[in-house]
């Protein structure tokens, strides 16, 4: 006795769960015309076709977005170790929602699996003495380097070094910086 084809029963389960999620549109160019869709939605109908020893699902491989995802590894790479490194460094929920677009859970799952512990509270304030060094260092690094301050991306990289380089909290460092650009100090 043969076993129902794999890929029609994970085809029939991803429709099952898009049917009760309400997201149809998922399936428009599929095969799943809207009258097929309704069948669906009766349990017998699917366990039918889930159980059916013939495949009616064919499999075709894209080698063009297999090639395309493949060569985003090492960006996606790229962008968790940049995660990582701001976390380490101190940044903002904020911040990584605004450059990553990661939500608060996610921050704290991501500072869970690095071991951080959880951040409660302000960020301290800098005294004086830091933020004139801070300034001084921003600016002379700013100008050298010809960076263009509505540029975040590179912004970000600068306060990072910044950061690290003075063991201050991205976030406060990430704060000065967008106050002094506010303000038209560069």
């Amino acid at each position: 006795m043969t076993s129902p084809h794999p890929l029609n029963q994970a085809v029939i389960q991803q429709a099952m769960q898009d049917l009760r999620n309400g997201q149809l549109a998922r399936w428009e160019g599929t095969g799943f015309t809207p009258d097929l869709l309704e069948v669906l939605k009766h349990p017998a109908n699917a366990i039918a076709l889930a159980h059916a020893r013939v495949p009616w699902v064919k499999c075709q491989i894209n080698r063009d977005v297999v090639l395309r995802t493949l060569n985003r590894v090492p960006d996606v790479q790229k962008e968790i170790e940049m995660i990582d490194r701001m976390l380490r460094l101190g940044a903002s929920t904020e911040m990584l929602s605004e450059f990553h677009g990661l939500s608060h859970q996610e921050v704290a799952r991501r500072r869970a699996l690095l071991g951080m512990p959880e951040r409660k509270g302000r960020w301290p304030v800098l005294t004086e003495e830091q933020d004139t060094e801070l300034w001084q260092a921003w600016s002379k690094s700013a100008k050298d380097r010809g960076i263009d301050v509505d540029d975040d991306t590179v912004m970000l990289d600068l306060a990072m070094e910044l950061a690290e380089g003075r063991s201050l909290p991205l976030a406060v460092v990430w704060s000065a910086i967008r106050d002094w650009i506010d303000q038209g100090l560069l």
